[in-house]
């Protein structure tokens, strides 16, 4: 179990701690010339064995007391399960008490104990007045009822009652499930000579152990697990809810800092928007207005932003206090964070605290964030079974959902989160890793069915659409290899048909008549005159003895039946053509991992600008991506090319 301290300065916290552990946890020298603490200390107290393991040894994270520092305070409080209030019985409750407690109650701390201290200082009727007052103060909270023991660190009264009522604490406290991937809040990073770099922090989820890869995020920096030691023991695994110390290899001291997240290096997926359910203090100063600066606290770090109230009519007004509302917090840097995380704020100058919420998602969307479809999304994603949580977003998500992205905003791996669903319910799409539920795909299926339905009727003479124009119409949030997949899907079942690059219904036909037929037969062999330098559309019209509007009117349709690739305006390739250069494309995305254009120039035999113009068809059929500008652009292949 961890404890926390909280409470004023100078109310006897760390002589406290000093008192149940025998560990004095100020340990800077700026500290002891002070006699206040600045930093984070730490102490432990073993439950009752002479060398008991990790899992039965409490440990005491000491916070500061002065306003200057609830920064601090606030990193310290991040993932203990036990709150350990410290009100001075010769003082009672006083300003950083109050915020203090606040504070505990906005991350959910439901379990606790006030230690009255300084008992020696104040008769029997000074300490019932402050307890009561105690107990009204925390009436209201989590807290209510939390049992109140009268101490004095200096003659040693109350504190043997009060160990034993943490150490029975302790043993009824049920251990936190190791389920889901490793994260620990980073709190204190430093070196020890022989042993390099040592990053210590509280484990929120999962376990790790020595010998496995964790990554630093927001950074990314990678690092292997030395060796471990678990609430101040040597030990082989820490697990949840536990203090961990481990020694890092392939890292160096300045490549993380407090506020760094350690986890599964699977689930490092930073972000800078926060989706979350938002309660404003009762006790705010003013309203929270809807764009204003904050500092954003999360885990053990802190960071500025700013607010977006996502409620109808409070973008206006604010949200008043004790005003409940959801928001968007958007950070000036990424940082991580998980669903269901606990995020405090506090006003852009740092002097109150104002509110705080829980996160529904760590990746909230740029655009429509007030949309009802996009609010729908967040009420599924405040239901608090994991199982009716999936089955409600992917009942709201039209277009499913990024299985990756989703994993890590569950804390989970993507086979780990599909378990729990019923394989029948969802379709993957392995190649975009893509989710989506079998009602969404199939209402979706009749909206591009009555989209090419409609486009048939409107444009009898067109054959169909690209697959990527198409995607823009129906669904263009979707991503492309998603889409792919489902319109493969959709022609297997015979619902769509496909010829060349042009996807139209199975029953749709764009026929020539007898003449365009043998002007077609005429002119589709001279594409093949010079296999990658076809003529241009005037060339071929002056050789038939045609109009060049009317040629080109039928070399479209000629490349909408696919016997013709439209590369440019006015030149048209034979479909042998484009896949030969399709294939060279192909290896060199084998041998080089990209395609760049001097390559396929040179590959080719054609000139840059040809050789360009054929790629950016490439791109606008979906056979490439164009990664990179300037003098870094370059391809990459993401999926099959279109041409019979």
């Amino acid at each position: 179990m961890l404890i926390g301290t909280a409470g004023h300065i100078d109310h006897g916290k760390t002589t406290l701690v000093r008192a149940l552990t025998g560990v004095d946890t100020d340990r800077l020298p700026e500290e002891k010339r002070r006699g206040i603490t600045i930093e984070l200390g730490y102490a432990y107290l073993p439950c009752g064995a002479d060398d008991p393991a990790p899992e039965q040894v409490i440990g005491f994270v000491d916070v500061p007391g002065h306003e200057k520092f609830v920064p601090t305070m606030l990193a310290g409080a991040s993932g203990v399960d036990f709150a350990l209030l410290v009100v001075a019985a010769d003082d009672g409750p006083m300003p950083q008490t109050r915020e203090h407690l606040q504070i505990l109650e906005l991350l959910g701390l439901g379990r606790g104990a006030v230690a009255l201290t300084k008992a020696d200082r104040a008769g029997p009727e000074q300490i019932a007045r402050v307890s009561h007052a105690i107990a009204a103060l925390l009436a209201p909270t989590r807290l209510a009822g939390a049992p109140i023991f009268p101490v004095s660190a200096i003659t040693g009264d109350g504190v043997g009652a009060l160990r034993e009522h943490l150490l029975d604490a302790a043993r009824s406290l049920p251990l936190p499930s190791a389920e889901g991937g490793f994260r620990l809040a980073v709190d204190r990073v430093f070196s020890l000579p022989g042993a390099g770099t040592i990053v210590a922090g509280t484990v929120h989820a999962g376990q790790v152990a020595v010998g496995d890869t964790i990554r630093v995020t927001p950074s990314g920096t990678s690092a292997r697990v030395r060796s471990l030691h678990v609430q101040n023991r040597k030990a082989d695994v820490g697990r949840a809810g536990q203090r961990c110390a481990l020694n890092l290899a392939g890292l160096s001291v300045d490549q993380v800092k407090r506020g760094d997240w350690l986890c599964d290096p699977a689930q490092a997926l930073p972000a800078t928007r926060l989706d979350l359910d938002l309660h404003l203090a009762i006790d705010a100063p003013k309203a929270l207005n809807h764009g204003a600066v904050v500092q954003i606290h999360h885990g053990t770090r802190h960071l500025l932003g700013r607010v977006a109230l996502l409620d109808a009519g409070l973008e206006r007004t604010g949200l008043p206090p004790g005003g409940h509302s959801l928001a968007q917090v958007v950070a000036d840097a990424p940082l991580h964070a998980c669903r269901g995380d606990l995020i405090v704020l506090r006003d852009g100058h740092g002097r109150h605290t104002l509110g705080g919420g829980r996160v529904l998602d760590p990746f909230g969307p740029v655009r429509q964030r007030r949309h009802p479809e996009r609010l729908a999304v967040l009420a599924a994603q405040a239901l608090a079974d994991p199982v009716e949580r999936l089955q409600a977003l992917l009942a709201q998500a039209a277009l499913g959902l990024d299985l990756t992205q989703l994993a890590a905003a569950e804390n989970q791996t993507p086979a780990a989160l599909l378990a729990r669903l019923p394989a029948d319910s969802l379709h993957l799409s392995d190649k975009a890793g893509w989710l989506i539920g079998r009602c969404a795909l199939a209402a979706l299926a009749e909206r591009v069915v009555a989209r090419l339905a409609g486009h048939h009727a409107q444009h009898s003479d067109e054959l169909g659409l690209e697959r990527d124009r198409l995607r823009r119409m129906v669904a263009p949030q979707a991503p492309a290899a998603a889409f792919l997949e489902w319109l493969t899907l959709w022609l297997d079942e015979g619902r769509l048909a496909r010829t060349g690059s042009a996807w139209h219904l199975p029953d749709h036909r764009v026929e020539l008549d007898a003449r365009d037929r043998r002007l077609a037969d005429t002119l589709l062999p001279w594409l093949h005159d010079t296999a990658f330098e076809p003529p241009w559309v005037r060339d071929i019209a002056a050789r038939l003895g045609q109009p060049e509007a009317l040629t080109r009117d039928l070399l479209k349709r000629l490349a909408a039946r696919g016997e013709a690739c439209q590369v440019v305006r006015d030149l048209f390739y034979a479909p042998a053509a484009v896949r030969r250069l399709g294939a060279i494309a192909t290896e060199l995305m084998a041998g080089q991992g990209a395609i760049r254009a001097a390559d396929f120039r040179d590959r080719t035999g054609l000139g840059r600008k040809r050789a360009i113009q054929i790629l950016e068809y490439f791109d606008r059929v979906g056979f490439t991506r164009k990664v990179g500008h300037g003098h870094g652009e370059q391809h990459i292949i993401r999926g099959d090319l279109p041409v019979n």
